[in-house]
Formats: structure tokens, sequence, C-alpha cells
């Protein structure tokens, strides 16, 4: 359904959005339908996933600056929170706030698709810790004139790993 055909810019119905779909390995793979972008959405992001059996969405990490929620649509999940591993389902809502304490990856640990939405805040600058595999993502997102967000930075580096401020500079 095009943009001229819906209610309003800010309201969209699940079936309106066409899902991207993204697979590494045997391990990872989703689809997903984002409902917050589809509604120039800027302070609080949703997006809804649906996990196949056996597979997450996500490596284990953590967020520094935005806090994140999932509320459990269908399905079962193994939700590793911190220290700590617990079964997740139906009705079941999650609050991730930021910091290493609660480190977060969702396995989808039944025989059925596993459904939720994720929600956010929108923070335009994130770093995201990934304890298992030591690395450290850093973004820097911008608003277009639509709202649409656009990204400006994105890197993954190894944890522990720094450059001179001056590498690669002309210091002479």
């Amino acid at each position: 359904m095009s943009e001229q055909q819906r209610r309003h810019r800010h309201v969209v119905n699940l079936a309106e959005i066409p899902g991207d779909q993204m697979s590494k390995g045997s391990r990872f793979g989703y689809t997903f339908k984002g409902l917050g972008r589809a509604t120039a959405g800027r302070g609080i992001g949703c997006t809804w996933y649906e996990v196949p059996p056996g597979r997450t969405a996500f490596p284990y990490h953590y967020h520094t600056a935005n806090e994140e929620a999932l509320f459990i649509l269908e399905g079962e999940g193994d939700l590793r929170i911190g220290a700590e591993t617990v079964k997740i389902g139906p009705g079941d809502y999650v609050a991730l706030p930021t910091g290493p304490d609660t480190a977060h990856q969702l396995l989808n640990s039944g025989s059925a698709p596993l459904r939720y939405l994720a929600l956010s805040t929108m923070a335009t600058v994130e770093i995201v810790g990934y304890p298992d595999s030591n690395k450290v993502g850093a973004a820097a997102v911008t608003h277009g004139p639509e709202g649409e967000r656009k990204l400006l930075v994105r890197n993954l580096f190894r944890a522990g790993e720094s450059l001179d401020y001056y590498d690669g500079e002309d210091v002479d």
C-alpha cells in the first residue's frame, strides 16, 4: 500500500509493510518489519520480528545509549539476559536497560516461529558491546527532511583496539 493510500502517515498496519529478511549461517536469521520507521517515529522505535525455530536474530549484546524492550506475541524463547537464561512466551514483556548487566540475546527454543515486538529509544549516537565476540559497535544517525533516519557512521572493531588520535593525519 502506498503512502497516499494509507489512513495517515503516522498509522500503519503490520500487513501493509513488506518484510525484510536476514540470514547468516545456520544460527542467525529473521524477518522484520520496521513499524516505527514506517510511521516516521523519531523518539521511540518499534520493529516486528519473526525468528524461525532454532535461530536467533542477533548476537549477545548490550547498548550504552538506547534502552530496549521486548513484547512476545507468539512462540517460545530462551532469553539470555546478563548471567541468567529465562524462558519467555506470549504476553511476556522484557525491559532491557542500558549497560553490560543487561546484555541480551533471544533464541527461538520452540517448534514454531517466535514473533515479538522490539521497542527502543532512538538515541542518534550508540555504542554496542558484544561480550561473546569481544567486539564494539559505534553508530551515529541523523534525520532527513521527512524524518527518515540517515546513517552517518557505523563501525565494528575489537574491544581494546585503538589508534593514536593523530594516526593517518599529516602531522608534518
